[in-house]
């Protein structure tokens, strides 16, 4: 038996090694996938550390980062030199998965190397989040705080979801956050989670009284729906709501009001589904590769990315933002260029029987 154990460790040596060499290179690969997605053994390598020091370069002095910045490709010493002219730059974001991401890669590497400067970048990172906090619990996308739509929280591409989740690992000792909490920090972390969750249940859109899902952006004053970007205007949102009921269905000693938030909001998912319908692609009259939604009755459901307040209808929105009832009726640009229609809630569904066995009486 001793011998068979010695083998199989060998083996699973061999096979992380093998992993690592057969790993598409870091510059075919995106942001996300390289700062979370490696094997565990990548994390201290030589070629992680030179990732690391873009990502230290390009961390702001408010302690945050700029987003869709590809911190794993090269950088060439002329830019080096911007990144560090940028340093004091107003551009920190928590939008796309920027800083909460980076922060993510940071906790990787101190685990793997315990290189203090990966640790002390991760605290800065950790104190502009909770700087960052309004006083009734939600987040901005920008701060410092940038005029227009940037001071509304943003639950867009799950900004504040990927916050309290981090802020949640970290009161709970998660491990890999281990290195960064200490008694102090975890009070921190654990209040400013539940002001984050207080604030999502008071933005919560009512109709005749019954909560229902959330918006992409809500008034930082009045927590009503808000407009973003022209083509991202107050509405009922697919893919945020499931996003939040993830998160609060992952909470594990649930309130009643988040109870009844949570089953009321899978509710409204459940009888907003788009059935049987698919994205298929196709050539179209100037020869470029298009899009469009089709139905089918072997495909599985769909969910509008926003619904109308007032209808409760799906739609889509070009530039001018103008409702309309197709794809076919917007641009080539838009209708290829955001995500429409998605099917994240699914999995929420597909969640929610478990959960509400356990919570629902």
């Amino acid at each position: 038996m001793k011998m068979s154990y010695k083998l199989l460790m060998v083996f699973v040596f061999f096979a992380g090694i093998t992993t690592l060499a057969d790993q598409a290179p870091i510059t075919q690969r995106s942001w996300r996938s390289v700062a979370t997605g490696m094997p565990e053994e990548w994390y201290g390598s030589d070629e992680s550390r030179a990732v690391a020091e873009n990502v230290l370069l390009y961390q702001r002095n408010s302690g945050g980062w700029p987003k869709n910045i590809p911190f794993h490709n090269p950088i060439t010493d002329a830019q080096k030199d911007l990144i560090l002219k940028a340093k004091a730059s107003p551009d920190s974001i928590l939008d796309n998965g920027a800083t909460t991401t980076e922060m993510k890669f940071l906790a990787r590497m101190y685990n793997r190397t315990k290189t203090e400067k990966y640790s002390l970048s991760f605290k800065k990172g950790l104190d502009y989040i909770l700087e960052a906090q309004y006083g009734n619990g939600g987040w901005p996308m920008c701060h410092p705080l940038k005029n227009g739509y940037y001071t509304h929280i943003t639950y867009n591409d799950n900004a504040i979801v990927n916050v309290l989740e981090i802020l949640r690992d970290i009161s709970n000792k998660k491990p890999i956050y281990a290195f960064a909490a200490t008694e102090e920090v975890i009070l921190k972390t654990k209040t400013a989670f539940d002001k984050g969750i207080d604030c999502i249940l008071k933005t919560q859109i009512m109709i005749k009284g019954r909560p229902t899902v959330w918006c992409a952006q809500h008034d930082e004053s009045t927590f009503l729906p808000a407009k973003a970007r022209p083509y991202e205007l107050p509405s009922f949102s697919g893919y945020e709501s499931a996003g939040i009921i993830n998160l609060l269905m992952e909470i594990s000693d649930p309130s009643p009001a988040i109870v009844n938030s949570v089953q009321s909001a899978v509710e409204w998912l459940d009888n907003h589904r788009i059935k049987n319908t698919r994205w298929e692609s196709f050539t179209n009259k100037d020869g470029l590769k298009d899009r469009k939604i089709v139905s089918d009755p072997k495909a599985g459901d769909m969910w509008a990315r926003f619904y109308d307040l007032e209808t409760e209808l799906p739609y889509v929105c070009d530039r001018d933002g103008i409702k309309k009832d197709t794809l076919e009726e917007i641009g080539y640009e838009r209708r290829n260029g955001y995500e429409w229609y998605i099917t994240a809630p699914q999995k929420v569904i597909d969640k929610y029987p478990s959960w509400k066995a356990k919570w629902v009486k």
